[in-house]
């Protein structure tokens, strides 16, 4: 005789403001998805997420072919929540978790991403089918605590690993069997965050599908649980399906599909214990739902974050090239314009298509006229710090030019005019060229000009003035 599932499914809002979770059974399909993070777009993840899986609830798909259906389906999933973001960006950081078992009625296919569980009871004992994509997990996976101090851990609602709409949310997948007798259990972790093994494994052991969801959520708000708890549990029996059997959708998926807001009323009124917060201290102050998965950077919309860091860039950039251009036009230096002194304003240096200094004031000044040393600190450009500076600059060029000048006037040899001696035939004296007194040059070695503490030099260098 073929198998069949036996299903109830049930969600509770607990002590939140909205119900992020949503979930779905029927005869082929179980499915739970608990939604989170952004601008209250929980519900709204985990809902779209169930609305694409959910489609898998039909006969016809078997064996191997059910993980390919699977990863087919939860990557579709998440391609309609990148599509929700692109919709509303205020959507920005939303995600969901998603436990999905697929039933061919021989064997189950699950695919699991986050720290939503999968559970099957069989002969009494109760076994964890999904792993937790969460940072205690990973802690007990490498040994460093305890699956006893993880129940109590501050950071057991860190999730790594969820549905989000970016192309690595891949999730685990596995062919399992399964067998008349088996209890199968979804739950959000509103409950196993508060309710221990032992205590799920005697509310599977015994009851009916409804009445083992009713007890579930109970014993959950029983233990002051602040999250939403939701839970699909499903009976393997040797019958078969009975014709025309509804499937059922809770949560936000059933809230969202029916015009509401995902803030209703809970599925089920029940009795809520007063008690302390069970995470105590500090820990127990936070929302585990705040730090409901671990922030990654944002792939969506690579193209817009890359031309905006671009502009600002360029922005940055152009704004720091303006700046130093407007301090180039502030500085001053003398130099050469053809043969005569000229002030420049900018600075002496080249950028293609970009010209830094223009002359600001041409002076009467040749450059001839300096020595050689202050000439050549002329055509090598002397900077001043301001125009006042580079004016003084140029009358001390000038100063020196002129005393130079009057140096070289002074040291000009005057012709002297021969002696005339009367002869005594009374005739005009002969006149004698005089004679030219023979000197030995001296060689005397070139001085280096002493400068001024402005970069021109003291008048009594004045060699190689024109």
């Amino acid at each position: 005789m073929t198998l069949s599932l036996d299903y109830a499914a049930l969600s509770d809002i607990g002590k939140r403001h909205n119900n992020e979770d949503s979930a779905y059974a029927g005869p082929h399909l179980l499915l739970l998805a608990d939604g989170m993070g952004g601008a209250a777009a929980g519900e709204v993840a985990s809902a779209a997420a169930v609305q694409v899986i959910r489609r898998l609830d039909k006969p016809g798909i078997s064996g191997e072919d059910m993980i390919e259906a699977l990863a087919g389906a939860v990557h579709r999933a998440n391609e309609r929540l990148s599509e929700l973001v692109e919709e509303d960006p205020e959507r920005e950081g939303m995600g969901s978790t998603v436990t999905a078992l697929m039933f061919d009625g021989v064997q189950l296919g699950l695919a699991h991403l986050g720290d939503s569980r999968a559970y099957r009871m069989r002969g009494g004992q109760l076994q964890q089918l999904s792993h937790d994509h969460t940072f205690v997990q990973s802690l007990v996976d490498e040994g460093r605590i305890s699956a006893e101090e993880a129940f109590t851990h501050p950071h057991r609602n860190l999730i790594l690993r969820v549905l989000d709409g970016r192309p690595d949310s891949d999730p685990d997948l596995e062919i399992l069997d399964v067998q008349a007798g088996d209890r199968l259990m979804l739950c959000s972790d509103g409950l196993p965050d508060y309710v221990s093994d032992r205590q799920i494994a005697a509310s599977m052991s015994d009851g009916t599908p409804d009445s083992v969801v009713v007890e579930l959520i109970t014993h959950a708000l029983e233990a002051q649980s602040n999250d939403n708890i939701t839970c699909v549990v499903a009976d393997v029996v040797e019958t078969e399906p009975v014709s025309g059997t509804a499937p059922q959708l809770v949560g936000a998926a059933a809230e969202l599909a029916q015009g509401g807001t995902g803030r209703g009323d809970p599925t089920v009124v029940v009795r809520r214990g007063d008690g302390d917060d069970r995470l105590g201290g500090a820990a127990g102050h936070l929302d585990p739902e705040e730090l409901r998965y671990a922030p990654r950077a944002p792939k969506r919309f690579l193209w817009l974050r890359r031309l905006a860091v671009l502009i600002v860039a360029l922005a940055l950039i152009g704004g720091g090239g303006w700046l130093a251009y407007g301090w180039t036009q502030k500085q001053y230096y003398v130099g050469t314009d053809g043969d005569y002194v000229a002030i420049f304003k900018g600075v002496d240096d080249e950028i293609p298509g970009l010209t830094l200094s223009n002359m600001y004031e041409k002076q009467t000044l040749q450059v001839d006229k300096l020595p050689t040393y202050s000439r050549e600190q002329v055509e090598g450009n002397i900077q001043a710090d301001d125009l006042a500076a580079a004016r003084e600059i140029v009358s001390e060029l000038q100063r020196t030019a002129a005393e130079c000048a009057a140096k070289a006037a002074k040291q000009t040899p005057k012709p002297t005019p021969a002696p005339t001696t009367p002869t005594a035939s009374g005739k005009p004296p002969v006149s004698t060229p005089p004679k030219t007194p023979i000197t030995t040059p001296v060689s005397t070695p070139a001085s280096t000009p002493s400068s001024t503490p402005d970069g021109t030099v003291n008048p009594d260098d004045c060699d190689g003035v024109r």
